[in-house]
């Protein structure tokens, strides 16, 4: 297993800053993996994971378990028993504070809002996904790619072990997570809906179209996609709704964040079956968007840009009153074009970068450069996105 240290950072502040933290994210990412890495590196810690039915973490018996102990504790899979969380209010109010909790969930849209409304000012969240960029070596970036950033996929001896496995994954989370999450959509209704959305992938959500083609009706297929995105396996990219004078296009663009399942539902096995698959760009757009919003911690701040009279930029970064733009582009030479121009002009841009798959960095013209994938790391970095 490859380090994940700006996840292990970022989860130690987060303990730091608040008596109870929420890691979330979905199933098989690595979470229990982190926390047991945090665990380690603490004197005491007890852990309880609800899945085990052979647990002693009762909702009758939560508060004589919980109560006499100190130091972390880490509750596995915690949105199985959301009656615990008025209890973590009553623990995370104690002075001093006895011991600090780490939730692990499953992208449980429950155990969110619940944690939102009965911890309010005593909880912080952090959500992480597979590996990214910046966790393998340079030599496996195209595998990250191509195989996605779930840690046994990425790590599968072969392309076809790695297949087999998000083709498990996939069954397994229909039919098995998003029930024990409460979500009481048909497996097969769900897996056609997602497979529609692999070959919508980075496009214009049109709830009309996709409900056409599911025969069912326009509040059915956003209720499916918002159920994915709440799972973290599908992302809705805001656009950019500040009033420039142009006509703006306001439904979101929709994204499979991983690259893997991506390829999974699109039937793309090995390197050269996605380079010759129409649907290249549209998978190149997806993991450039995925890996800068990540890396720039930037899930919050993230926009895309598009008039109805064809400027657009896929990747809009928004800091105060500090703008950053992001263009996909699959190609060893990246150029400028015109709708990156109109872009830049729109939004007055600080700097827009163009990222290619290519190996080198370089500028382009006034406020534009080329940026190697490679290289996100390194700019992430030097620059200063604050």
């Amino acid at each position: 297993m490859f380090p994940r240290d700006n996840l292990l950072a970022e989860l130690q502040r987060a303990l730091r800053r608040a008596p109870v933290t929420v890691l979330l994210g979905p199933r098989q990412c690595g979470k229990t993996t982190l926390a047991r890495t945090i665990a380690a590196a603490n004197r005491r810690c007890t852990w309880f994971d609800l899945e085990d039915p052979e647990t002693p973490l009762r909702a009758d018996v939560a508060k004589q378990v919980l109560a006499p102990l100190r130091g972390l504790v880490v509750i596995d899979e915690c949105q199985r028993e959301p009656a615990l969380l008025p209890l973590l209010r009553v623990l995370a109010d104690r002075r001093p504070t006895p011991a600090r909790f780490l939730l692990l969930g499953s992208a449980s849209p429950l155990l969110v809002r619940g944690a939102a409304e009965t911890l309010a000012g005593r909880v912080t969240h952090c959500e992480m996904a597979g590996f990214d960029l910046s966790e393998v070596p340079a030599a496996r970036q195209s595998a990250l790619w191509l195989r996605g950033g779930f840690p046994r996929s990425f790590l599968a001896r072969s392309e076809r072990d790695s297949f087999a496995w998000r083709g498990d994954f996939v069954q397994s989370f229909l039919e098995r997570d998003l029930p024990q999450l409460g979500v009481r959509v048909p497996a097969a209704a769900l897996r056609r809906f997602w497979t529609m959305l692999a070959h919508h992938h980075g496009g214009i959500w049109n709830a009309a179209e996709l409900a056409r083609s599911m025969g069912t009706g326009e509040a059915a297929v956003r209720h499916h996609v918002d159920v994915l995105t709440g799972a973290f396996v599908v992302r809705q990219l805001a656009p950019w709704a500040a009033n420039v004078g142009k006509r703006l296009v306001k439904a979101p663009k929709v994204y499979v964040r991983d690259s893997g399942l991506l390829h999974y539902f699109l039937g793309i096995r090995d390197r050269l079956g996605l380079l010759a698959h129409p649907g290249l760009g549209a998978s190149w757009e997806g993991l450039v968007v995925d890996q800068v919003i990540r890396r720039l911690s930037a899930e919050r701040d993230a926009f895309f840009y598009r008039t109805h009279a064809g400027a657009e930029l896929d990747l809009l970064i928004v800091r105060g009153s500090r703008r950053f733009g992001f263009e996909a582009k699959y190609g060893d030479t990246p150029t400028i074009t015109k709708s990156m121009r109109v872009a830049q002009q729109d939004l007055q841009l600080e700097h827009l970068w163009v990222v290619h798959p290519g190996e080198r960095s370089l500028p382009l013209g006034d406020g534009i450069s080329s940026l190697a994938l490679r290289d996100l790391e390194l700019l992430v970095r030097e620059r200063r996105f604050g």
